[in-house]
C-alpha cells in the first residue's frame, strides 16, 4: 500500500526539481498527446487531467485543445503550486486532493492521465469510476509504468538479501501490473454490451536511461519524489545498500553507464459509454 501522506510530502518537497530528471515522464506525456482522439479542435470539451504534477502535460493540453476547460488534479500541493506559476490562461482549474478520495460531479469528454495510476491503492475502483464520468463518445487515455520498470534495481535488491542472507519480505518500491494485467483491470471496469463498441487501443514500451553512477541513478529517483512510499518496511542497513549498490555497478554497467529501465504501458479506451449502465 502507498502511503499516500508520504507520497504528497515527498512530491511537494521535490516539485522544483522535477523536470529538470522527468525525461521519461516527459516523453510518456508527447506520447500521450499522440494518441489523443481529436487535435486543435475549436469545440469546448471538458477535460480531466489525474496527476498533474508541474503542468508539463497541461500546457500540451491546453495548445491542443484552445477552447476546452481543464481540470488539472495532483496530490502534493507543492506539485500544484509550480503547475500554477507555469501556466498561463484562465481555462485550467488546479486541484489538490486525491483521486481516489475526490466526488466527481462532472461528465468529461476526455480523462488523461500520465505516469500516475502507479500510486493509486485501488486501481480498479478508481477506473471504474473514471468510466461512469465519461460523456457518451468520451475517452480515457493513460500511461502508467509496468512490471519490468526498474527490472535492475529489483534484481540487484534480490541478489543482495539472498547474498546477505536475509529473510525479510520487502522490495525496494510498489509492484507493477504487466500489460495484460492491466488490460483485464480496463475491462473489467468497463460496460459490456453488444451495442455498445468499446475500442481499446494497448502500446508498451521500454525507455532506457544511463547514469554514472548507482548514486546518480537513486538521486535522481529522488529528486522527481518517487523514492519508496510504500507502507510497509523495507531494509535500510548501510551494509545492505553497499552490497546492492556493488551488485548493480557490476550486473548492468556498460559503456554508456549504468542502465535503468522504464516499462512504459499506454491505454487509450474510446466508445459509446451508455449512461444507464450499472457498472
Amino acid at each position: 500500500m502507498i502511503d499516500k501522506r508520504l507520497l504528497s510530502k515527498r512530491f511537494s518537497e521535490h516539485a522544483k526539481t522535477y523536470d529538470a530528471y522527468a525525461n521519461v515522464q516527459k516523453n510518456m506525456a508527447k506520447q500521450l498527446v499522440d494518441l489523443l482522439p481529436q487535435k486543435n479542435t475549436n469545440h469546448k470539451i471538458n477535460i480531466l487531467e489525474i496527476g498533474c504534477g508541474t503542468g508539463y502535460l497541461t500546457r500540451l493540453l491546453i495548445q491542443t485543445f484552445p477552447n476546452a476547460a481543464i481540470t488539472a488534479v495532483d496530490i502534493a500541493p507543492g506539485m500544484v503550486e509550480v503547475a500554477k506559476g507555469m501556466t498561463k490562461g484562465d481555462r485550467v482549474t488546479f486541484l489538490c486532493t486525491d483521486i481516489e478520495e475526490m466526488a466527481l460531479n462532472e461528465n468529461y469528454d476526455l480523462i488523461i492521465s500520465n505516469a500516475t495510476f502507479q500510486w493509486l491503492n485501488d486501481l480498479p475502483a478508481t477506473l471504474e469510476k473514471l468510466c461512469t464520468r465519461l460523456t457518451a463518445e468520451g475517452s480515457l487515455i493513460f500511461s502508467t509504468f509496468g512490471i519490468d520498470t526498474f527490472q535492475e534495481l529489483h534484481s540487484s535488491y534480490e541478489h543482495a538479501k539472498e547474498k546477505l542472507q536475509l529473510s525479510m519480505d520487502s522490495s525496494p518500491g510498489q509492484m507493477f501490473y504487466t500489460l495484460e494485467e492491466l488490460s483485464q483491470i480496463c475491462e473489467a471496469a468497463m460496460p459490456y454490451s453488444s451495442a455498445v463498441p468499446i475500442e481499446v487501443t494497448k502500446i508498451e514500451k521500454l525507455e532506457l536511461e544511463y547514469f554514472q553512477t548507482v548514486r546518480e541513478f537513486f538521486t535522481s529517483i529522488k529528486k522527481i519524489g518517487a523514492a519508496n512510499s510504500n507502507q510497509e518496511n523495507y531494509c535500510q542497513r548501510p551494509s545492505f545498500f553497499r552490497e546492492l549498490i556493488s551488485i548493480y555497478d557490476t550486473d548492468y554497467r556498460n559503456e554508456s553507464g549504468v542502465k535503468a529501465t522504464y516499462h512504459c504501458l499506454f491505454f487509450k479506451i474510446k466508445g459509446s459509454f451508455r449512461k444507464d449502465c450499472c457498472f
